[in-house]
C-alpha cells in the first residue's frame, strides 16, 4: 500500500472514531455524570494528545489564533459533551447529536459569508434540506411535524439548545481559525483547556458523585481514544492522504454516528429518523458540491 493510500486509510479511521463519540460520551455520562464524565474524557484525551500530537511550537503560533481558537474550541466542546450528557434518554442523546451535526452545513455557510468562499445555487437548497432533516429527526414517528418537533424540544431545551449552539460555534471556529491559524495546530492545548473548564464546572457547580464500574472505565478509555486518536489520525490524513475522499466521507458521519450510538445505547430508531439523518448528510453534501463546483 502506498504512503498516500495509507494516510487516507488513517484519515478514514478518524471518521469512524468521531462517529462513535455520541454513544461513548453518553455511556460515560450514565456512570460519571454529565460534567464529571466529560471532564474525565477530555483529561484522558489530553494525555493521549500530548504523546501523539505534542505541544511543540506554541510560542511561535499567532496570538489571535491561540486566543480565539481556545475560546471557540472550548465553548464548542462544552456544548457538545454537556448536551449529550444532559439528555434524558438514549434516544434524546442521539437526536441531540444529530442537531450538532448541522455544523458541516453551517461551516460551509460561514466560509461563504466570512472567508470569501465562492459558491453556486446548490448551497441554498442544501442548507434547506439539512434543516428539514433536523425537523424530520425531531418530529418523531410523524416525520416533518413542527408541533411534534417543538414538543420534543420543550422536553429538554437545554440539551437541544446546547447542541444547536455548538454547531454554530464550531462553524465560527472553522471560519476564524482558517483565517488566522497560519498552519498552526494547538489542539493539545485546546483539549487541556476544555478539561480544566469542565473540572472547574464540576467543582464549583456540584457535579455529583461518580459511580465507577468496569463498563464505565472501558467506555471512558474508548471515548478518550476516539477523541485523542481521532484528531491525530485526521491530521495525518489531511496532510498526506486524499483530501477529497476524506472530505466526502466526513459528511456521512451523522448517519454512521446514529448507527453506532443506537447499537451502543440499544435504542431502536424508526424510519423517519433515518430519513432525517440522510437529509442532514445530503444537505451538507449539496452545500459542499456547490462550493466545489464554483471553485472548479
Amino acid at each position: 500500500m502506498s504512503s498516500r493510500n495509507c494516510a487516507t486509510l488513517i484519515g478514514l479511521i478518524a471518521v469512524v472514531l468521531w462517529a462513535s463519540i455520541v454513544g461513548l460520551i453518553r455511556s460515560v455520562s450514565d456512570g460519571l455524570g454529565a460534567t464529571g464524565g466529560a471532564a474525565m474524557i477530555y483529561t484522558a484525551a489530553s494525555v493521549l494528545l500530548v504523546f501523539t500530537v505534542g505541544m511543540r511550537g506554541l510560542r511561535g503560533m499567532p496570538r489571535p489564533y491561540l486566543l480565539w481558537g481556545s475560546l471557540l474550541f472550548v465553548s464548542y466542546e462544552l456544548c457538545l459533551s454537556l448536551s449529550i450528557g444532559y439528555a434524558h434518554t438514549g434516544q434524546q442523546a442521539i437526536e441531540v447529536g444529530m442537531v450538532n451535526y448541522l455544523w458541516p452545513t453551517f461551516t460551509l455557510l460561514a466560509a461563504i459569508a466570512f472567508n470569501g468562499q465562492r459558491a453556486n445555487w446548490l448551497v441554498a437548497p442544501g442548507a434547506l434540506v439539512s434543516m428539514l432533516g433536523i425537523v424530520q429527526v425531531l418530529g418523531g414517528d410523524r416525520g416533518v411535524d413542527l408541533a411534534g418537533m417543538w414538543a420534543n424540544v420543550q422536553d429538554n431545551p437545554l440539551s437541544y439548545g446546547l447542541a444547536f449552539a455548538g454547531a454554530v460555534i464550531w462553524a465560527a471556529y472553522c471560519a476564524v481559525t482558517a483565517r488566522i491559524a497560519r498552519g498552526s495546530n494547538a489542539i493539545t492545548l485546546f483539549f487541556m483547556l476544555t478539561a480544566l473548564a469542565l473540572w472547574a464546572k464540576y467543582l464549583l457547580g456540584g457535579g455529583g458523585a461518580m459511580h465507577w464500574s468496569w463498563s464505565t472505565a472501558v467506555y471512558l478509555a474508548l471515548a478518550a481514544c476516539a477523541m485523542g486518536f481521532g484528531y491525530a489520525a485526521w491530521n495525518v490524513g489531511i496532510l498526506h492522504g486524499n483530501v477529497t475522499l476524506l472530505a466526502g466521507a466526513s459528511y456521512f458521519i451523522p448517519v454512521l454516528s446514529a448507527a453506532l450510538a443506537a447499537a451502543m445505547l440499544r435504542v431502536p430508531l424508526a424510519a423517519p429518523f433515518w430519513i432525517g439523518a440522510f437529509m442532514v448528510c445530503g444537505g451538507a453534501i449539496l452545500c459542499w458540491v456547490g462550493t466545489r463546483a464554483r471553485t472548479a
